[in-house]
This record gives C-alpha cells, structure tokens and sequence, in this order.
C-alpha cells in the first residue's frame, strides 16, 4: 500500500514537536502529523506506518476541527504531497510565533532542565508581506522535462513550480528576466538565484556555473560573487562574498543578528573575542569596532572560500586575526594557557557539539555568545555549558524563516 492510497484516519492532534509536525495518537502509536494544529481534529493519510517503525508520519488531508490559528494557506503547493519548505504555511503569523517559541521552551526543558518563557520576534515588514517575500536566496532543481522546481518533502520527486512565494521581490524580477520558470532546463540542473535586499546586482547560478538567458557564462571574469550591506550602531558594514557562499536568507536578517549578536557580547572594549564559525565575517568587522584599537578578534572558519571572503570583508583591521581550519582542530592548537574574554558562536545546524563547547569552556571566557538556526542542538549545547559551570542569561528567538518551523535564537551563557 502506498502512502497516496493508505486509507485515511481521524485522529485528535496534541502539540507541536520540533520539526514542523504535531503529535498524536493513533492505536497505542505515537504518529507525527503535518498540515495540522494542536487541538485539531482531522483526517489524516500515513505516509510512512510501516509495522516494526517506532512511530507512524501523517498528513491532514481534511480538516473537522480547526484551531482558531489555522488560515487559508498561504503557498499550496507547500501543503499535504506537496514541496517542503513551506509547511507552516497554514498558520497565522502569530500563530507560527507561538509554535516556535513552545518548540524552543520544549528542548530547553527536556534537553538542558532548563525553563525560560521566550517570545519569537517578527522581522520588520512581514506582517505587510504576510510572511511572503522575504528570501534573498532560493535553490531550485529541475525535473524530468526541465521545468524548475522544489523537492517534494521526504522525496526526490520534483515539484515543477510557476513561483517561489518566499522569495523577494528581487529574487523573483530575477526569475522573470532570466525565465526560470518558463525556460526548459538540463533535467537535473541545479538553480541558485541570488538578489541581495539592498539593491547589488543579483547573480543566477546553474550547477554553481553564473548563467543569464539559459547559457552558462563561461567569460574568465563571469560575476560569481554579490555584495551585501549590513547597518549597525550608524555604520555600515560592506561584504563581498560568493553567490553561493553562506549568507542568511531573510532581507533583515543580518541586521537583526549583527545587533543582536553585539548587544548580547555587552561592552568588550580592550577585549579579547573569538569569533566562531565566522563565515564571510558577518559578526568579525562589528566586533573589531566593538573592541576598539586596544582588544582584538580571532575569526576562525573552516571553509576556504568564506576565509578568503572574510579577509577582504576585513581589509585594513589590523586587530582581526583570520583563521582557516575546522572550529576544533583550530582552538586545539592555541598556545597552552589561552584564553579569552568573550566568545561568540555560530555554527552549523548540527549545532557546535560537546568537544567545542569543552574547548570554549576550557578558554575561561565570562560571556559565550551562541547563535542558533536548531532549538535542539542550542538546547543540547546550553546543556553541555551549564555542566561547565555556565548559566542561561539573556535568550532572544527571531521568525526569520516565516512559514517554516526554522528559527534563530541568540543565547547568552554567562558565568
């Protein structure tokens, strides 16, 4: 029996768990369901209730009874059998807001015994948009017949699209000049559109290869790259990084963190701070100015083109110390005895992992600064902190990817 032609089952929906899904029940078994919000009452197809699995997946197919939260949803094609990437999309705005914030307090709690009420922060114009046109970046793949579009959640099958609701409004006067969803392309090809949200010139990438009119531009000097600008405290910061390098997606964003990130540091004038899976240097130039001509920042970051991007991003700041190598194997080989004043974090999903968090700890710094993209793994690292003699201070959590269950949360462990 496939999951498109598995009967469907009422069910009652209980709350929401990290991953974008809600827990239920269902004959003594616990079943995740998507499309659905806690209180509801539905009916839902399994998509994956093989016998011996520890618990059951569902979609809600047919809604009996709604929560007040539920809304006509905002990109269908993100719904039940559809794309993922939107699967919020049904949600009221606060709603989502509230969604994340309990997911958040849940890890919190069962990973870290620790309790905090937190409230997830709206970026400035989405509610205008309604939670639509926010991302300065989105991947596409094309399918069979070259048309572009997204993967279907837990699939390989492409979804041909016609739009891309969260994408900008640059991103999308990107896609029409350049037809991506009108052009036929190499069943495969991978598609990356770039517009930055103040205004630099936006770059179309095809298998990592700059394209414009459905060739590739095989020029020695095809722009590859894009330029960012970042304002903080009557600055502003400019970054030059490469298209498909790691920027974060929401037009506001980097602003949002850069301020975030530097309140949470407090004053660090004359300090020493490390700077952590620093990427292109989004958080390094912010910091040097923070430290002034008497402290002095060490960026470390494993991947080589972002070190490359940093060094230019921090031309001329003679108290950045860049340094290319994995975040561990880096601090492994820091003199005996060093230490640090502050450190600020930001690593991948996956979170930094005991071994690092061991590693900061051991440079006595009074102030850790983690920026999160996983309420697990921030939760599971805070733990790894707390064990270290580190308490919970100050923890903000932003809505910088509406209509999906992803959130970002900057934490201060303090001791």
């Amino acid at each position: 029996m496939t999951p498109e032609t598995s009967p469907l089952i009422e069910i009652e929906i209980g709350p929401v768990a990290h991953g974008g899904h809600c827990v239920a029940r269902h004959d003594g078994r616990v079943v995740f369901v998507r499309h659905t919000l806690p209180g509801e009452r539905v009916r839902a197809r399994l998509t994956d209730a093989g016998e011996s699995a520890k618990f059951w997946r569902a979609d809600a197919m047919e809604i009996l009874e709604a929560s007040p939260d539920r809304v006509t949803p905002a990109w269908p094609e993100a719904g039940p059998g559809g794309v993922g990437g939107g699967e919020l999309s049904h949600v009221s705005l606060p709603g989502q807001r509230r969604w994340k914030a309990a997911v958040l307090r849940e890890q919190l709690s069962r990973l870290a015994s620790i309790d905090r009420d937190v409230d997830v922060e709206e970026m400035p114009g989405d509610e205008a948009r309604g939670g639509l046109g926010y991302r300065t970046r989105i991947d596409l793949v094309a399918d069979a017949e070259g048309r572009a579009g997204m993967v279907r959640h837990r699939s390989h099958d492409v979804v041909p699209l016609d739009s891309m609701p969260l994408a900008s409004e640059e991103v999308a006067a990107l896609a029409v000049a350049e037809g991506v969803f009108t052009r036929t392309w190499e069943p495969g090809a991978r598609l990356e559109l770039v517009a930055p949200a103040t205004g630099g010139a936006p770059v179309l990438l095809v298998d990592g290869k700059p394209a414009h009119g459905g060739k590739t531009d095989r020029r020695p000097n095809a722009r590859r790259s894009v330029h960012e600008v970042v304002d903080h405290d009557g600055r502003q910061y400019r970054y030059r990084l490469p298209a498909d390098g790691f920027w974060q997606v929401h037009r506001e964003a980097p602003r949002a963190l850069v301020g975030a990130v530097l309140r949470a540091a407090g004053d660090v004038r004359g300090l020493r701070v490390l700077d952590l899976y620093s990427g292109a240097g989004l958080f390094t130039a912010p910091l040097a100015d923070a430290v002034g001509p008497d402290g002095s920042v060490v960026a470390v970051e494993g991947d080589a083109d972002a070190v490359r991007a940093a060094r230019r991003n921090a031309h001329g700041l003679d108290r950045v110390d860049l340094r290319h190598g994995a975040v561990e194997r880096v601090l492994s080989g820091l003199d005996e005895g060093a230490r640090a004043d502050v450190v600020v974090l930001d690593p991948p999903r996956v979170g930094a992992g005991r071994r690092v968090v061991d590693q900061v700890a051991a440079l006595s710094p009074s102030r850790v600064v983690y920026v999160a993209c996983d309420p697990a793994a921030l939760a599971r690292d805070v733990g790894y902190l707390s064990a270290r003699g580190y308490e919970l201070g100050d923890l903000r959590a932003f809505d910088l990817f509406p209509h999906t269950h992803h959130l970002e949360a900057v934490a201060v462990m303090e001791r």
